[in-house]
């Protein structure tokens, strides 16, 4: 820890360097709140403009473009129930919630402050347990990240609202539509029905436009102006900086979600969506009000918020110490290390230790900046609330459509995204949860690499999953965790209901 400091001393003194900081940071949160664009897209879009420059200052663009990307996800998520990124997709279920109930302000405020715990969470454990904990996550092999990712997939059924059928339902339903694409054990196209565009199968992006943006912007233009509505989200008059008591109370929780989150961003290609599912169903397993998850629950929103931010940290780890990516925007930053001319793995800190030290350093300014730039421009993004619905919902199909296409520049991500559009209204009308849907479309793919991998190593075997401790004891974590709903849903089914006099 002590080792970085003299970097971060002459990181805060760089007026350079805190400018591309700056602006970083705001692009990515302007980006990651508009639906339909994500921090990828920008990076990507950014790399090739940073050719001519010194290749700290790209870095350091390009990280605080990533740091303010997944907390900028917060601000489309609360007023607009549209995660921005899909980081955000847990926040979703009660940051809009809040704000219906007019307590926009304080949903803002919970997210921003998350984030920023999240985020230097993530920064304490970048810096000083790089080396052994990227060397830990190189140990896990193939049986370990499927089982791991099966516990995900089980923690579908403490995210699936009052109907275990239904949820469970929708997350065998979203792993079946994430079955279109190419077979990672032979590589043969399957239920492509003949289109050649889908052998990448349904691309993330459009799919949660298209559940969420879509659904919701049809859902809304039925209804009248809903005047009413927004005048309760304006009169909000909740305080959006907490106080210290209220941080306290939510101490716990920081902590907890944030170390998921550290940890989920460790295990390469995981991602930050995975680590809010995985904090968001801690909270909700450990908390006195369940119920209110789902609801307007203001520890779903902290959990969720504090360990996407803390993933960031977590991911760039075995980026650093190996040259694995941990995520899409890792993998970008992968090119970005080689174009500018530095090996990325072990090699990088002992070559290249200014840049990897202001890689660092740019994680705790980005997330401070971000704290900072989000809690002044808080009012104004709250005011986003009050915008009639003509202006706003033709600005948000558009951007919607703008950000599935230029996914990969064609037109059948958009077709794609009015399609999910559409299941998402039928799952809507139905009150099927879409929260399992998704987790289930994201983690399916996962799980089926990693198990495929570990049979061609074990020659067929399943053995492994038994005689390898860690696997084995994510498995007995999964069962567990599956009885544990199993029976509460049953005692609390056998309670008999309250009924009013």
């Amino acid at each position: 820890m002590l080792a970085i400091l003299p970097s971060l001393l002459e990181f805060v003194t760089s007026p350079a360097a805190m400018a591309w900081t700056m602006l970083g940071t705001a692009l990515g949160i302007v980006v990651g709140a508009i639906p339909g664009l994500t921090g990828a897209m920008l990076i990507a879009l950014t790399l090739p403009l940073t050719f001519s420059m010194a290749g700290e200052n790209a870095l350091i663009l390009l990280v605080s473009m990533y740091v303010g990307s997944v907390s900028g996800g917060l601000i489309s998520a609360t007023l607009l129930r549209i995660p921005g990124t899909p980081a955000s997709m847990m926040t979703t279920f009660d940051s809009y919630p809040m704000a219906e109930q007019g307590k926009a302000r304080r949903a803002l405020g919970l997210g921003i402050a998350a984030s920023l715990v999240g985020g230097v969470v993530g920064w304490v454990f970048l810096v000083m347990l790089t080396g052994p904990l990227a060397i830990l996550s190189l140990k896990l092999g193939p049986f370990e990240f499927f089982t791991l990712t099966l516990v995900a997939l089980v923690l579908i059924a403490t995210v699936s609202g009052n109907s275990l059928l239904k949820g469970l339902f929708a997350g065998l339903f979203g792993m079946l539509l994430a079955v279109p694409g190419v077979n990672p054990a032979n590589g043969i196209p399957r239920w492509t029905g003949g289109f050649t565009e889908l052998e990448d199968g349904f691309k993330l992006l459009p799919v949660l436009i298209g559940l969420f943006a879509i659904a919701q912007v049809v859902t809304e233009s039925r209804t009248s102006d809903a005047k009413t509505e927004v005048a309760s989200r304006t009169r909000d008059t909740t305080r959006i900086l907490l106080s210290v008591g209220e941080y306290l109370a939510n101490g716990f929780n920081l902590v907890r979600s944030s170390l998921v989150g550290v940890f989920v961003g460790i295990l390469p290609g995981v991602g930050a969506n995975i680590g809010s599912v995985a904090a968001y169903a801690a909270a909700k397993g450990m908390s006195r009000t369940p119920e209110k998850f789902g609801s307007g629950s203001e520890e779903g929103i902290v959990a969720s918020e504090a360990a996407n931010s803390a993933t960031v940290g977590g991911a760039l780890i075995p980026l650093i110490a190996m040259g694995i990516p941990g995520s899409v925007i890792d993998a970008i930053l992968l090119g970005a290390l080689t174009i500018h001319g530095m090996q990325p793995g072990p090699l990088l800190m002992e070559q290249n230790p200014t840049a990897v030290n202001m890689m660092m350093a740019t994680i705790l300014v980005a997330n401070v900046f971000m704290f900072v730039f989000m809690l002044g421009a808080a009012p104004l993004f709250a005011r986003l609330a009050s915008v009639p619905k003509g202006i706003l919902i033709p600005a948000i199909v558009t951007f919607c459509v703008i950000g599935s296409f230029a996914l990969a520049n064609r037109m059948f991500d958009v077709w794609v995204m009015l399609g999910f559009g559409a299941i998402g209204l039928l799952m809507n009308r139905l009150r099927i949860p879409i929260a399992p849907f998704v987790i289930g479309f994201v983690l399916a793919p996962i799980a089926e690499e990693h198990i495929i991998e570990g049979l061609m190593q074990s020659g067929g075997s399943w053995r492994p999953l038994f005689t390898r401790p860690v696997a084995f004891v994510m498995l007995l974590f999964a069962a567990s965790i599956m009885a544990i709903s199993l029976l509460s849903r049953i005692r609390s089914k056998g309670q008999p209901s309250e009924t009013n006099p």
